[in-house]
């Protein structure tokens, strides 16, 4: 696609984590992404000098789509209560109920934490998760 306005394009979204390869490997495994070259896992028994610094995940014809930069220090958002709040969050869809109802096992079955429950709203089935770094993110019907 052409950018005649010279706009700026989003690139990825980078999430902050005190374990970059741990939350990267969540995000890999919930939605089916690859690393980019040379940020996958070293061979069992190897040391990860990756993991220390920054990770990327690609969609699997190569677009960057999350990446993870390691931090110190990262207080969980304490959301939907004071006094932390979410700052931000992603959307993530599935096709129908069913698929939602799917995707809750997987969720937690990876590490991830229900935040709130909203499969029943009418106008828009949903559930808001914390991912194991304590982002939250949803999964609603679209």
């Amino acid at each position: 696609m052409a950018n005649p306005a010279n706009l700026p394009v989003l690139r990825q979204v980078v999430l902050d984590c005190t374990d970059a390869r741990s939350l990267a490997e969540f995000y890999r495994h919930l939605l089916g992404l690859t690393y980019r070259p040379g940020d996958e896992p070293p061979p069992t028994g190897q040391p990860d000098e990756q993991d220390r610094d920054w990770l990327v995940l690609t969609t699997t014809d190569g677009m960057p789509c999350l990446a993870f930069q390691q931090v110190d220090h990262l207080p969980p958002a304490t959301w939907p209560d004071d006094p932390v709040p979410q700052q931000m969050h992603l959307d993530l869809t599935v096709p129908s109920v069913e698929a939602l109802e799917s995707q809750h096992d997987r969720v937690l079955s990876l590490g991830g934490r229900l935040l709130q429950d909203r499969r029943d709203d009418p106008e828009e089935p949903l559930r808001v998760y914390a991912d194991p770094a304590g982002h939250p993110f949803c999964i609603f019907v679209a």
